[in-house]
């Protein structure tokens, strides 16, 4: 789930008038009661390397920009390479969807849905022209598709054709919900319901089926954002298929009305022939009775080739009419099968329309209920004991109830230090606006240990030091200053930082990973690489005297 919510400031009329707790547990009733519910765990700690969003997204673009060029065949795209895109199209095969699988490699470095998502987002782009905002929408139900259907490859069989299925396997079609499964073990599929449909290249009736819009209201804001995104999109796809259902319409009338010339003309071709015939056979018959008759003889033979050419000639048209008959019943199902893809766009469209407004109503009520709670509190909550994980949460102090949760969920050694500005106007007060905290992993490929600012609202990371820290290090306030133990080169130092997390001090001496430390009036007490306790000078940390 997201930890914020957007606060909505506008007017708001009332018809009837329903209590503010009433409306948060309507919020509750109206999730998902599937046993299995789509959230999400990404990597939200600090990184080794920071990539850019464009960066990010330019990987999508470059795999687009090779499946775009030869878009009506299937290819394999960036074999050897961290993502790889299987274009899985086949013309033969009918009534099923073609796909295109993204596949996440083992030395892949995504571990945010987000960066995953606009990876996508550059693909779509690239690979069928969509604009960006529609390309990030679908991109976000493209991933929530997939973990919907996550490991059941029979959902796939039953909906996809088999060029696109012989490329799936039962452990990896889909997308898991934790980043650490992505590399070696991720297909995404996304459907093609037209590779030169435009708007419509996606099948976005088959991305937001039920299930997906039903783990979508799993969120905070109950997905309504990306979920009114969608409907914008099935709109102008509605609006796009009425535009072809009545060219459709217009070619199928074009097209009846050359029938029916067709038929008028093989139907005079048939009299023709059967005049032709009649002619012959008389002839044939005054020959047969008068065999010396040489004229006789020769005008039999003259209209026997003409009923032959004639007889012909109708045939001919015959075919015409047939061939026409069927351009006629071709055009006719063109403009049916555009109207149906355009009814079924706006019927969608609407149905969602309407479960957003109830939705809209609801949120907007929760947040009212929400800004007016002065009763809140900040702690950690336990994730992973064996690793000494922890997260922010935000409790109600009066029921003990959690009303928000961090994303950031790889908080260490159990310890954060909220940092604290002086209230406007009040010298004597102090608000909190972050919370400073020892953050991350080192399992991922792009994964590090940082030290972190998580916003107080939101709970969010917003900032990371540049320098890597000791998984085991603690971190100890004095003042304004903040101790840790980072890496530098291939040991560890004390760094010491001011509250924006800028590097002011890192001592000389090289000191354990996991040591101590103890700020006091004379001097910071550490325990160096060589097990020897130390103290440090507060000006500079170099070591003063090593204690016996």
């Amino acid at each position: 789930m997201k930890s914020s919510k957007r606060v909505v400031i506008g007017i708001l009329s009332l018809a009837v008038i329903a209590s503010v707790s009433a409306l948060s547990v309507n919020i509750d009733e109206i999730r998902s009661t599937s046993s299995e519910v789509i959230q999400f765990e990404s990597y939200s700690g600090p990184h080794a390397l920071v990539e850019s969003a464009d960066a990010i997204t330019q990987i999508g673009r470059n795999l687009g920009r090779q499946v775009a060029s030869n878009v009506n065949n299937g290819a394999t795209y960036g074999a050897n390479a961290k993502y790889t895109v299987i274009h899985a199209v086949d013309s033969t095969e009918k009534n099923k969807l073609d796909a295109d699988i993204l596949v996440i490699n083992e030395n892949a470095t995504v571990d945010h849905i987000t960066n995953l998502r606009r990876i996508i987002t550059g693909y779509l782009v690239s690979a069928y022209g969509y604009e960006e905002s529609d390309a990030s929408t679908i991109a976000t139900f493209i991933t929530v598709y997939n973990a919907v259907y996550r490991q059941n490859l029979d959902v796939y069989k039953a909906k996809y054709k088999t060029t696109v299925t012989k490329n799936l396997t039962s452990d990896k079609c889909g997308l898991s919900t934790k980043w650490s499964d992505w590399p070696g073990s991720s297909q995404i599929v996304i459907p093609l319901f037209d590779v030169n449909g435009g708007l419509s290249t996606v099948d976005t009736s088959v991305i937001s089926d039920s299930n997906v819009i039903k783990s979508m209201r799993e969120e905070d804001n109950l997905g309504v954002d990306e979920r009114q995104n969608m409907v914008d999109i099935k709109e102008r796809e509605a609006g796009n298929f009425a535009e072809k259902a009545q060219a459709a319409a217009e070619n199928a009338a074009e097209q009846n009305k050359r029938l029916e010339e067709q038929q008028k003309v093989s139907a005079q071709a048939q009299q023709d022939a059967n005049k032709a015939q009649q002619a012959a056979q008389q002839a044939a018959a005054q020959a047969k009775s008068n065999p010396d008759d040489k004229a006789l003889q020769q005008r039999a033979e003259v209209t026997q080739q003409a009923a032959a050419q004639a007889k012909q000639t109708a045939e001919e048209e015959k075919k015409k009419t047939e061939q026409q008959r069927q351009k006629t019943q071709q055009a006719e199902q063109a403009a049916n099968q555009a109207q149906s893809n355009a009814d079924k766009k706006l019927s969608e469209a609407a149905r969602e329309r309407t479960e957003i407004a109830k939705d809209q109503q609801k949120i907007l009520m929760q947040a009212l209920a929400d800004a007016s709670d002065r009763n809140a509190v900040v702690g950690l909550k336990l994730i992973d004991a064996d690793n000494d994980l922890t997260g922010l949460v935000r409790i109600d102090s009066t029921s003990g109830e959690i009303i928000s949760e961090s994303p950031v969920r790889v908080i260490r050694g159990r310890t954060i230090i909220p940092v604290t500005v002086e209230e406007e106007g009040n010298s004597t007060s102090e608000i909190t606006v972050a919370f400073m905290a020892i953050c991350g992993e080192t399992t991922g490929n792009n994964s590090a240990v940082k030290l972190c600012l998580l916003d107080a609202q939101t709970l969010e990371l917003t900032a990371e030091s540049k320098e890597s820290v000791s998984e085991k290090s603690v971190l100890v306030r004095d003042g304004q200053d903040y101790y840790c133990v980072i890496q530098n080169g291939s040991g560890w130092v004390v760094g010491k930082y001011d509250k924006n997390l800028k590097l002011l001090l890192k001592s000389p001496v090289q000191v354990r990973k996991d040591t101590p430390i103890t700020v006091t009036s004379k001097g910071v007490v550490v325990t160096t690489s060589a097990d020897k306790v130390v103290l440090l000078d507060l000006k500079d940390l170099s070591s003063i005297t090593t204690i016996k």
